[in-house]
């Protein structure tokens, strides 16, 4: 299938251990070639997963909409990112294999159905420090999401407690009494007929949390089958971007995901990033990347919302 699919790597005739990482060949002082490595996680059923972002510690991912983020022994569904990660790696698909990578476990979620970056960690020994960050909300998180109805202004903040639904498994609700807290800040970034594109800035990380607020906010997200009105398009609510520090090399990172095709699927239409000064972390991988990319699509902030065009309108039908 080629370098990007399940196939094995080029011949080689000498040994080697990751030659990207500067890696030296056994039995000589010489540095190997790098090997080419694919930007894509090609998974058995031929789901192809972009790779934003790597370096020695992390691994991240662009994750398609309907993947499940869930333990490794969760089968109760068959699409269980984390599970078909694992079988990937065991199996020595390409992608693992040219990283000599034989780890990689998600240290935080996305809902089923939301796109976007999703960081794995390369090594058990990693685990503990990346989940850290996570759990004592050392990283910035940006969401874009279109949403369906009026919203309370340009700029608002909800802190409504959020808990599981007493009635339906799976559902959560706002929970004054019971509920653990939560807060997301919202800003609006274009508006259209009927449909408005906002960024969402979640403070903590509560499961439903982004969609729970802005249903409560009187503008839910559009296509969540849970909370608003399904649309054939799918649920408008991607990951963008993350910024945090890095536990090892104590040094920031910013990593973005495209989102110009997720804003024109829902009529906006965002203008792509101007060329910013190039952040020193590693250079990141296909669309998006680390701080410094040019053109990869992010949102602009406030201070550019009036070069965003909208067109927006809403959509009709279910989703499948």
């Amino acid at each position: 299938m080629g370098a990007h699919g399940l196939s094995g790597p080029p011949h080689r005739s000498e040994p080697h251990l990751d030659p990207s990482d500067g890696s030296r060949c056994e039995g000589t002082s010489a540095f190997l070639p790098a090997v080419a490595r694919p930007k894509i996680i090609e998974l058995p059923d031929s789901t192809r997963i972009p790779i934003l972002y790597e370096d020695r510690s992390v691994l991240v991912i662009d994750k398609p909409s309907g993947w499940m983020v869930a333990p490794e022994d969760w089968v109760n569904t068959r699409r269980n990112l984390s599970l078909a990660v694992r079988s990937s790696l065991e199996n020595g698909d390409w992608w693992a294999q040219s990283r000599n990578l034989r780890f990689l476990r998600f240290v935080h979620r996305l809902d089923a159905e939301t796109s976007g970056i999703l960081l794995g960690v390369r090594s058990p020994g990693a685990v503990a420090a990346y989940s850290r960050l996570f759990e004592g909300r050392d990283v910035d998180k940006t969401y874009v999401a279109v949403v369906d109805g009026t919203v309370p202004g340009d700029r608002w903040t909800r802190r409504d407690p959020i808990g599981p639904d007493a009635v339906e498994t799976g559902r959560f609700c706002v929970d004054a009494t019971g509920g653990k807290e939560a807060e997301t800040r919202f800003e609006v970034v274009a508006r259209g007929d009927r449909l408005t594109l906002i960024q969402a800035h979640p403070v903590t990380g509560r499961t439903h949390q982004i969609r729970l607020h802005l249903k409560a906010s009187g503008c839910p997200v559009l296509g969540d089958d849970l909370y608003g009105r399904p649309d054939n398009r799918g649920l408008a609510l991607r990951a963008v971007q993350i910024r945090y520090p890095d536990p090892f090399q104590r040094r920031p990172r910013l990593i973005r995901a495209d989102s110009e095709e997720f804003c024109r699927r829902y009529g906006f239409a965002v203008p792509a990033r101007s060329k910013t000064t190039p952040d020193p972390a590693p250079t990141g991988m296909g669309k998006g990347g680390v701080s410094g990319d040019v053109g990869d699509g992010t949102v602009p902030p406030a201070g550019a919302r009036s070069a965003v065009r909208a067109r927006g309108s809403a959509g009709t039908g279910r989703t499948s």
